[in-house]
């Protein structure tokens, strides 16, 4: 049987969900560069050969760990699913001679050198420029229009976000946002391969979206992203996923699988991401790109990734289109025959609707609850209906601990500080966006109140 070696960091999918798919084709020998959830350890001593996790000195050459590990369990492949080792992965399978992202895998990691290569191609996003240092960041916006958008080039998640919306702001935008990127790496929320990756940010032009000129219903956010798979340099797109309104400053709440898009405007959504991965020259891994939806037709590129959607995103797609994204991957870089959808799914053709809510500390209009709460999955299924035939679940490798106080929502973090993630399934997106949008609503009243003067965590 063929063998994989798995390498685990912080982000992607569920790590128990991923460990079970690739388990089902190979021999899994997992390295893991930050710590399984104990849910997902359980699975991983269950489903795979060995578990590793090298200590900090071994990790001062990632690339060479992996080959050295790849080479020890004989490796027939090596996967990630997650933002923080993708370049790592890629750079290592191009030493063993193995299927990977490639070597312009950067591109789709290193938003600079993303967006640059976008505007060398003519393709539609924000303007924008990079940035090092506060200076720079003056400069940049003396050259844009606010408001700005400023942003850590190597994050994921909205993690160091901040809007600005005058040059006054900017010495306080960019002394949070670093500290916000060295808080981040301390929780394993960082690039794993990049050295001073932190430091590295771009600025950009907050464009305006329109979710109205693009959605038949009301409650939709105005961006959708686009899921699918680069094999053998060919993109293949595979669904679309719809999003609530963000979370100030562009944290997201929740993700919905399908988007409910009509077909024309699904068409064009797709045509402009295949401009944008086709560009970054990727060979084999998971995409999703991020498209901002605007009035008039107006779409704009925000980012594409070299790895499958976060959270529940492929979990999703394989409840309401029945692929299994992470196994269909695993068997094309064994060199095993795949047959890839041959267009993307349209909501029509979707097994009814999932989506996923990150439970963070404010309503339904991005206000701050009115007091400290704990989190409480139990009383939540309790106390909040969903409609006919719905199902909801927390998943667990992804959230606190019933019982412990929900973080404080702070808009520089982004989802550093979710206190967990709830999944819905129902009929149709229409359902889950109206359930979701009740139990965003819902969640400071019917949760306990916590005890003064208490702290919260973090995943």
């Amino acid at each position: 049987m063929s063998t994989v070696l798995f390498v685990h960091a912080k982000g992607g999918p569920p790590p128990g969900y991923a460990l079970s798919r690739v388990a089902a084709k190979a021999v899994v020998h997992v390295l893991a560069l930050s710590a399984l959830p104990p849910t997902a350890a359980a699975t991983a001593e269950r489903l795979c050969a060995s578990v590793v996790a090298p200590a900090e000195p071994e990790r001062h050459d990632l690339v060479s760990l992996i080959v050295d590990h790849a080479q020890e369990v004989g490796a027939d492949a090596v996967v990630t699913f997650s933002e923080y080792a993708v370049v790592a992965v890629a750079q290592a399978c191009a030493k063993l001679g193995l299927p990977g992202a490639g070597d312009s895998c950067t591109l789709a990691r290193d938003k600079r050198l993303m967006r640059r290569t976008w505007q060398e191609r003519g393709i539609s996003q924000p303007r924008f420029r990079p940035v090092a240092t506060e200076r720079e960041l003056h400069r940049a916006a003396a050259a844009l229009t606010f408001p700005l958008l400023l942003k850590a080039a190597w994050s994921a998640g909205s993690t160091a976000h901040r809007i600005i919306r005058s040059a006054a702001e900017i010495p306080a935008a960019w002394s949070r946002a670093r500290d916000v990127m060295a808080e981040s790496a301390q929780l394993g929320y960082a690039e794993l391969h990049v050295a001073g990756a932190g430091a590295d940010f771009l600025v950009e032009e907050i464009v305006r979206g329109s979710a109205a000129d693009w959605f038949d219903e009301p409650g939709w956010g105005d961006y959708v992203s686009v899921e699918g798979v680069v094999a053998d340099g060919r993109f293949h797109p595979v669904c679309l996923s719809g999003r609530m309104p963000t979370v100030e400053p562009f944290t997201e709440r929740a993700g919905i699988t399908p988007a409910a898009l009509p077909p024309a405007a699904q068409d064009r959504v797709v045509a402009l991401a295949r401009d944008a991965v086709d560009a970054l020259g990727l060979e084999n891994c998971g995409t999703h790109t991020e498209i901002k939806l605007g009035a008039g037709g107006r779409m704009w590129v925000i980012e594409t990734a070299a790895r499958f959607g976060g959270a529940m995103t492929v979990p999703q797609t394989e409840e309401v289109f029945g692929i299994d994204l992470i196994g269909l991957l695993t068997d094309h870089l064994l060199g095993r025959p795949v047959t890839w959808p041959a267009q993307v799914r349209t909501p029509n053709e979707a097994r009814g609707a999932a989506g996923s809510l990150v439970v963070l500390a404010v309503d339904g209009a991005g206000d701050a609850w009115p007091g400290r709460r704990i989190w409480d999955f139990p009383t939540v299924a309790d106390a909040v209906p969903v409609s006919d035939g719905g199902r909801l679940s927390v998943v667990a490798e992804s959230s606190l601990p019933d019982g412990t106080v929900v973080p404080v929502y702070d808009p520089a973090a982004g989802a550093n500080t979710m206190a967990a993630l709830c999944l819905l399934s129902a009929a149709d997106p229409r359902t889950v966006l109206t359930d979701f949008r009740t139990l965003v609503d819902a969640l400071p009243h019917v949760l306990p109140m916590a005890p003064a003067g208490t702290g919260g965590a973090r995943i």
